[in-house]
């Protein structure tokens, strides 16, 4: 994936079991918690509520629809906020299992519960089961964030704190939230969705010392020329804006930036 030969050292490590040493880990559950349904029909429930049937459609709907988005906060924030230090790992739910990305995936979820660290994904299949396997299989919290879609299956088996929303914008918060910083593996628009919000958020100052890491430089490559030479080259985006991402090809990249914006607990 990376174009640096070591891809088949990925996950090579053997199973390290649970750590006695960790503290401020809750209890490990076995398989998904679900908070919320994950059977659905044949339209979302951001659908129902981004769509408009007519101009009465306000009136006699939307007002009720808010008590159910502060239901789905108020599940999330209290299913979640007891994590200790976490980061959020995003990827292709579309990565096959016997790739070097999969690998890349289990190693970094292993190596950031050996950094202390909870792993937060979306809690599909792909890249985010890889994340999640690696923090299980390390002993580690795997937390898996869902989202009612009616073309994907639901949390993977290796998460041991799972949430289904409804609302992918309740989702996106629990992600910033609750996380220190982003790894971004290679994905489709779903991760350049929320690797954008990301950025943007970082941008405009909504969150501080919030580090933004793309792993794998062939794959991202070609998206940080597009942002240099035609964003930034026509005005659209200043360069500084680049310096709110890091592309590394090594874990010990990805735990060094990591490291280096630690905020102190006091401030999570």
């Amino acid at each position: 994936m990376t174009g640096t030969g070591d891809e088949k050292h990925y996950g090579d490590s053997p199973d390290q079991g649970q750590d006695p040493k960790r503290k401020n880990v809750p209890e490990k559950r076995k398989g998904p918690v679900l908070l919320r349904r994950d059977q659905v029909g044949t339209s979302t429930t951001d659908q129902r509520l981004l769509d408009t049937t007519g101009p009465t459609d306000w009136l006699h709907t939307d007002p009720w629809r808010v008590w159910r988005i502060t239901s789905e906060f108020v599940e999330g924030f209290g299913a979640l906020a007891e994590l200790p230090p976490a980061i959020s790992v995003f990827g292709s739910a579309r990565t096959p299992v016997d790739s070097p990305e999969y690998a890349a995936g289990v190693a970094i979820g292993r190596a950031l519960v050996d950094a202390g660290y909870a792993v937060i994904t979306g809690g599909g299949p792909g890249a985010m089961e890889a994340a999640n396997r690696g923090a299980s299989e390390a002993g580690g919290l795997s937390v898996g964030l869902g989202i009612e879609l009616p073309f994907e299956q639901g949390l993977n088996e290796f998460v041991d704190l799972g949430l289904n929303f409804r609302y992918f914008f309740v989702r996106k918060t629990m992600f910033v939230k609750y996380a220190q910083g982003f790894v971004v593996l290679p994905g489709g628009l779903g991760t350049l969705d929320e690797l954008f919000e990301a950025l943007t958020l970082v941008q405009t100052k909504k969150v501080t010392r919030f580090p933004v890491i793309l792993f794998g430089s062939a794959y991202w490559g070609g998206l940080v020329d597009w942002l240099r030479d035609t964003l930034v080259a026509q005005g659209k985006a200043s360069a500084h804006d680049l310096e709110l991402f890091h592309v590394v090809d090594e874990i010990d990249e990805v735990l060094k930036i990591i490291a280096e914006n630690r905020r102190p607990t006091d401030e999570i």
